[in-house]
């Protein structure tokens, strides 16, 4: 038995016909603790781009894809949390076949259940930025994830409105951070409907922007951009036993020494490390439950910008394009039925 899967041979650019292709690949039984999911819908970040365009040649495909709402359909024999059409939600690992499938093998350990009142398009756009953005606010940062558990605090982000942005300004004002953050002026209402205090344009001196709102320290700065630019100013800004924290990898060396009168912290957040060295991987399906709780309860939105209703090739490389393309606000969404 087989099924249908969007995939590709070795990296290339989205240009090339062969960069994402439709395939054939064989069906897999789950192993102990694995679910085998029926995709329904997933979404495009640009972790899928990354690894595609750095991918080896191979003789098998490779299947990208970190976000997936879908339905159980099969289960390994040590899964007790998940029973056979249970509606469930996951980012997943690099380790094994992603989303780009009809079918996907899922470690049940890193899976949630969807909620009745999230639908399919907000549940495949929660789970990567949900992750990243509570691993780097609540175990990177240290702020406490309860709600207006941080009331007095303040926290600086810097590329609020992407897709991290979005889900980070809304849980740190869900948890009850005074939130400030950067984006394009066309983008502040976003930036203000999803959590956000005080938006400022990035394209502004933020240290004059900064003080002239009378802002001269926070106890957090979350950089969700090239670091370097903003690093110094991070620096002067996080009050002692504060935390800066990034998830882009730095292209140059920071001057982390800055950091040491204050005893302030530098973070890096990889959503992927649980997962790619086995750590502590049951806390991502637990995040994942409460992520989607205060979703249905309407604490946090997905925050779904664009929604094709057919999971089909040319759909997928426009959404792909409009993901290369950059400054996307929100997430990009893909469900309904898998054209072969």
């Amino acid at each position: 038995m087989s099924h249908h899967a969007f995939g590709f041979y070795q990296g290339l650019p989205l240009s090339d016909p062969a960069s994402l292709q439709l395939i054939t690949v064989p069906d897999e039984q789950p192993q102990p603790y694995d679910l085998l999911v029926q995709v329904a819908g997933f979404s495009i970040n640009p972790v899928d781009t990354k690894r595609r365009q750095n991918a080896p040649a191979t003789t098998t495909p490779q299947i990208v894809g970190y976000d997936s709402v879908g339905t159980v359909l099969a289960r390994g024999a040590e899964v007790l949390d998940f029973a056979i059409g249970d509606r469930v939600l996951y980012a997943g690992t690099t380790r094994r076949a992603g989303s780009y499938q009809e079918q996907q093998l899922i470690d049940s350990r890193l899976v949630a259940k969807a909620p009745s009142a999230l639908s399919d398009a907000d549940a495949a756009a929660l789970p990567l930025v949900s992750l990243t953005a509570w691993e780097l606010l609540f175990e990177k940062m240290g702020f406490v994830p309860e709600a207006d558990a941080n009331v007095g605090k303040t926290l600086l982000v810097i590329n609020g409105a992407g897709g991290v942005g979005s889900l980070l300004t809304q849980l740190a004002n869900w948890a009850g951070l005074t939130v400030i953050a950067t984006a394009s002026p066309v983008n502040h209402d976003w930036l203000i409907a999803h959590g956000v205090a005080l938006a400022l344009d990035y394209h502004s001196d933020l240290e004059a922007a900064l003080a002239e709102n009378n802002i001269r320290q926070v106890n957090g700065v979350a950089i969700l951009f090239a670091p370097a630019p903003y690093f110094q100013l991070a620096c002067q800004l996080i009050a002692p036993f504060g935390h800066i924290a990034t998830i882009v990898t730095p292209d140059r060396p920071l001057p982390v020494a800055l950091l040491k009168d204050k005893a302030a912290s530098f973070d890096l957040e990889y959503m992927f490390t649980k997962s790619d060295f086995s750590w502590e991987i049951t806390s991502q399906g637990k995040i994942l439950t409460r992520i989607a709780e205060l979703a249905a309860t309407r604490k946090i939105t997905a925050s779904v910008t664009r929604h094709y209703d057919t999971r089909s090739l040319a759909n997928l490389r426009d959404a792909t394009a409009r993901s290369e393309a950059g400054h996307q606000v929100g997430k990009i969404v893909l469900t309904g039925p898998f054209e072969s």
